[in-house]
């Protein structure tokens, strides 16, 4: 979300307490660091934290921390076979219904929904296994084939 490189806006936080900060959420999603908590990191109030972040970011600090929670969950999805109420642990909500209103709410769509696309274009992107007895590279819809059905 903050490109590498990137300069802080004017009045921002400073670019290593920035880093500092997402590096702590990224590590810490699992358990939804508070605003006190990032603040502390920061060494400021969390007033002063909040319009800091808010301007760095763009976001809220609890916008980002839900923001990142979902990306790691859209990641898990994609990979893992976790069921859902365990994914939903995983990146720190308490119940699966929350989760999923959230995620529905942040991606569009349910997570079940998101983990059936996530697989399905990863399908998609290989290459079908070839019929049985048929060589590889070769279609097993041969014309030969047709010709003998239509006998």
């Amino acid at each position: 979300m903050i490109p590498e490189g990137t300069m802080t806006p004017a009045g921002g936080l400073p670019g290593a307490t920035l880093r500092r900060v997402v590096e702590h959420i990224d590590a810490n999603c699992h358990r939804d660091p508070g605003l006190a908590e990032l603040s502390a990191l920061a060494h400021m109030s969390t007033f002063h934290f909040s319009r800091l972040f808010k301007r760095s970011t763009g976001l809220s600090p609890h916008r980002f921390v839900v923001d990142r929670r979902i990306d790691h969950a859209k990641a898990m999805l994609a990979v893992d076979g976790l069921s859902i109420a365990a994914l939903s642990r995983a990146v720190g909500f308490r119940t699966p219904s929350h989760f999923a209103t959230v995620f529905r709410r942040f991606a569009g769509m349910t997570p079940s929904a998101y983990r059936s696309a996530a697989h399905g274009t990863l399908l998609q992107t290989t290459e079908p296994p070839p019929a049985p007895g048929a060589a590889p590279g070769i279609p097993s819809d041969t014309g030969a084939e047709e010709g003998r059905r239509s006998a």
